[in-house]
């Protein structure tokens, strides 16, 4: 019976992280990096222009020269908590990212009846990753990620690597880039019998940036296609910002394709080099909101 009551939390787990059934685990990589990408419909190889494509595309690495460092804290549903960090710079003349996930939940009770639970666990997963990306031409980067996997569920614990790549297209014309990577490419040691296999993604993305001589105003818009290749699910991702005098943003996205998901807001301040960013995220099916609040600097 204990047996049977751990297996339905790992199930309910797996639920919990993807929002949809699927074949492959480690879940928390679908959770995206930066409030600023997730308002924007979490169309990350469209909209990422810091070290948080290191997540998304890091390809777009090589888009920009500044040193950053970034701090996030996810309060995912069902009471999922996560941290992410990052740190970019150059090295040897090439932008060099890393970044730090640790994901958990917390308190998970083990019953074999009903009543108080005999005992408590918790899930937790990291992935620590470096990448970098640099210019081939004076319109195309290319970039590449190395990450290291762990998972820990009750008693059992598993390690593995994974790889991403992208390429970054800055086309003629004025303001309009395209986006491709494939993440997540690796595997993991087995978790007690079985190895957990991994989210394997694709996303292209376009996105479109007018700037109004004369105004404060600045807007881009963007969409993204995310297939994931293991669980033959495919998304689009849309989103937009507008942002007054380069100091505010109010941002706006949709996702299709989800069963607990779609819509999703933030907002964005800038103080100097000190940039906050807020992303709201309301789930459907009664599993409540999630809350991400980035802090970043750049010098």
């Amino acid at each position: 019976m204990l047996k049977k009551t751990f297996l339905i939390t790992l199930t309910i787990i797996s639920v919990i992280f993807p929002q949809t059934g699927g074949k492959s685990g480690l879940s928390f990589l679908k959770i995206g990096f930066g409030a600023r990408n997730i308002a924007l419909g979490d169309a990350g190889s469209a909209f990422s222009n810091d070290l948080t494509a290191l997540y998304y595309n890091p390809a777009k690495l090589a888009d920009n020269n500044t040193s950053e460092v970034i701090f996030m804290h996810n309060s995912w549903i069902q009471d999922v908590r996560s941290d992410l960090a990052g740190a970019k710079t150059s090295l040897f003349g090439l932008p060099v990212a890393i970044g730090l996930n640790v994901t958990s939940i917390n308190d998970i009770e083990v019953r074999t009846q009903p009543g108080d639970p005999i005992s408590k666990f918790n899930a937790n997963y990291f992935s620590g990753s470096i990448g970098t990306g640099f210019r081939v031409t004076a319109l195309l980067d290319v970039g590449f990620s190395i990450k290291y996997l762990y998972e820990n569920i009750f008693v059992d614990e598993a390690n593995g690597l994974a790889f991403d790549f992208g390429l970054n297209y800055r086309t003629p014309i004025d303001g309009v880039m395209l986006s491709a990577s494939v993440r997540n490419l690796g595997s993991m040691n087995a978790l007690r019998h079985v190895d957990t296999k991994l989210p394997t993604e694709i996303r292209g993305g376009t996105s479109y940036k007018i700037e109004f001589p004369g105004s404060k105003l600045d807007f881009i818009g963007g969409i993204e296609f995310l297939s994931y290749t293991r669980d033959n699910e495919n998304h689009l991702n849309l989103g937009g910002e507008i942002t007054y005098n380069k100091v505010f943003s109010i941002r706006g996205g949709y996702q299709t394709g989800f069963y607990t998901k779609n819509f999703t807001a933030g907002i964005g301040l800038v103080w100097g080099s000190l940039i906050l960013d807020y992303a709201y995220v309301p789930f459907k099916l009664d599993f409540g909101n999630a809350s991400m609040i980035s802090v970043q600097f750049r010098f």
